[in-house]
């Protein structure tokens, strides 16, 4: 199950985080969710897009195999990982 977190980003629409995906100025959710599949093993439980004035962060929540929940934030605008919290995080590595 994936669960999108809110209606509107930091006060923008959704058709704004599009266009700046459009543009290339947003890394796409699927290539954070690629790179999550090829590092991790683990379930998508919940995806959440922030907006702090101009910084997007997207953080994703893993099931691990032994039922750990992870989190996993990342950088919008270069997808580059920034921050891992969980329990037995190294279980789920690939």
């Amino acid at each position: 199950m994936l669960l999108l977190v809110g209606s509107a980003v930091g006060g923008q629409h959704w058709e704004s985080l599009h266009g700046e995906v459009r543009r290339g100025e947003v890394v796409p959710l699927d290539s954070i969710l690629d790179w999550l599949e090829a590092h991790y093993i683990g379930e998508v439980l919940e995806v959440e897009v922030e907006r702090e004035e101009e910084e997007v962060e997207y953080e994703v929540k893993l099931l691990g195999p032994q039922g750990q929940v992870v989190e996993f934030e990342f950088d919008g605008h270069n997808g580059q990982l920034m921050s891992i919290e969980g329990a037995r995080i190294n279980d789920m590595r690939r």
